[in-house]
């Protein structure tokens, strides 16, 4: 039986979490270090708690205190990301809570800035787009400050998304019951061009923001009055059927004061408006402009499930800052690395497919796997088990998540026809060993995390 479809081809040049935080070397030395509040010199640094936090999002562990069980319990951990003397429970919890923000702040700037210079856009047609919107974050009510309504307490996150790039721009916190419409000044940049929806809509802000020649592409709700001032017509065979010059609003009321453009078109069914002041684009270039805005969405649920920042493991608004930008710093290093590993544009799908494959799998088996189902183009397949060789039905997606292979240390898992099952009642409490591929205890690892073992057509959940 061949081991590989293509065996001239095999790759087995695995990067490092060393690798990873390549574009944080020069970063890191111009941000200022943490200061001693006594004659006691500090032991953790902010680049231990950087790394510590990195790590703690790439490897989707389940709380703070399971992050410092497995920086003391892992080897690798232990050599390459905790200090030398390991970082208690007080000490992380105390920076997370006090120090930092400024630190993680500067270095998420500066490296979005590096990946604003070095990823290419992919509509340079269509101007600098930044998708503007809000995500509530669940909170605790001991969280007093992230005030939502009575019996719930809810924080909120403003994120400026660069379209263009896929990159995440500026970004703010506030408590559940802020209002969005205001972050648009702070966020939106001159010579970029916010995207919106419904909720943005404000025709006093309108006004303001074409004086001030800011330039926008918003959806508003489609029961608006609208005063035609000069009427476009449309092509036939566009999916636009409206493209004039109106004032939105009823007047003595809250009608805007100067002309607006109001482009209006069906897809599948559905009426979109979109009000503008992008003057130099056609109507379908500005329906494309809004139907980008989806990539933000896309963003926000792949940091949900993908990376932990909505496990909240600091209620303080210092804390939930600073664990907000630590998942940041690592989707752009993800980003990042997507670009220089594969120099292709970049996607969502694209930076999960590195997370997944090159950083969450050190396995050489699993890696060839990897590369057989991208040959048979069944790698994004869901909820269905393909036949990849003679001997083995491997469900694709289980590939996929295949996470609790904590495998970062250049591990070497073994798999085989007759490689036996181990059956349990208590999955979570087993996982494979770094060592000899062999499965046993480790209380730490959570129960919904899978291992795969392959025995004649079957995987299993253990």
């Amino acid at each position: 039986m061949p081991k590989h479809f293509y065996p001239n081809s095999r790759r087995f040049d695995t990067p490092s979490f060393a690798e990873l935080l390549k574009p944080l070397q020069a970063i890191l030395m111009t941000v200022s270090p943490f200061k001693s509040r006594g004659n006691k010199p500090l032991e953790v640094t902010f680049e231990h708690m950087l790394k510590s936090l990195i790590f703690f999002h790439l490897e989707e562990h389940t709380s703070g205190r399971h992050l410092l069980q497995i920086l003391q319990e892992d080897a690798f951990a232990r050599s390459e990301i905790a200090p030398p003397d390991g970082m208690k429970n007080s000490t992380f919890f105390e920076i997370l809570n006090n120090r930092g923000l400024e630190q993680f702040l500067s270095v998420y700037q500066a490296l979005q800035q590096q990946a604003s210079h070095m990823i290419p856009k992919d509509f340079k047609e269509l101007g600098d787009l930044v998708a503007i919107d809000g995500s509530l974050i669940d909170a605790v009510l001991s969280m007093t400050w992230a005030d939502y309504r009575d019996g719930a307490k809810k924080a909120k996150v403003h994120l400026g998304f660069d379209v263009n790039r896929a990159i995440p721009s500026k970004i703010f916190l506030t408590n559940g019951k802020a209002d969005e419409r205001p972050f648009v000044d702070s966020i939106l940049q001159p010579g970029q061009t916010a995207v919106m929806d419904r909720y943005y809509q404000h025709h006093q802000n309108f006004d303001r923001w074409q004086t001030e020649g800011k330039q926008f592409v918003c959806r508003i709700k489609a029961n608006t009055r609208k005063v035609i001032i000069n009427n476009n017509q449309p092509q036939s065979d566009s999916i636009v059927f409206f493209d004039a010059m109106v004032l939105l609003g009823s007047e003595y009321l809250n009608q805007t004061e100067r002309p607006i453009r109001l482009i209006g078109y069906r897809v599948k069914g559905k009426i979109y408006w979109i009000a503008t002041n992008r003057y130099d684009l056609s109507a379908e270039q500005v329906a494309e402009i809004y139907r980008l805005r989806w990539r933000i969405e896309d963003f926000f649920k792949w940091w949900k499930q993908h990376l932990k920042v909505y496990h909240l493991i600091s209620r303080s608004y210092h804390g939930l800052m600073i664990q907000i930008l630590a998942g940041l710093i690592t989707y752009l290093l993800l980003a990042i690395y997507c670009h220089n590993q594969y120099n292709e544009k970049k996607s969502l799908s694209n930076v999960f497919a590195s997370y997944v494959f090159k950083f969450k799998m050190k396995s050489e088996m699993l890696t060839s796997l990897v590369e057989e189902a991208r040959h048979l183009s069944l790698y994004m397949n869901q909820n269905h088990m393909q036949k990849l060789t003679g001997h083995h039905w491997i469900g694709v997606e289980r590939i996929l998540f295949c996470l609790s292979i904590n495998c970062i240390n250049g591990a070497k898992i073994i798999l085989q026809p007759s490689l036996n099952f181990i059956q349990t009642a208590k999955p979570e409490r087993y996982f494979v060993n770094r060592d000899s591929g062999i499965a046993g205890e480790k209380p730490y690892i959570s129960r919904n995390r899978t291992v795969l073992f392959f025995k004649q057509n079957e995987s299993r959940r253990l």
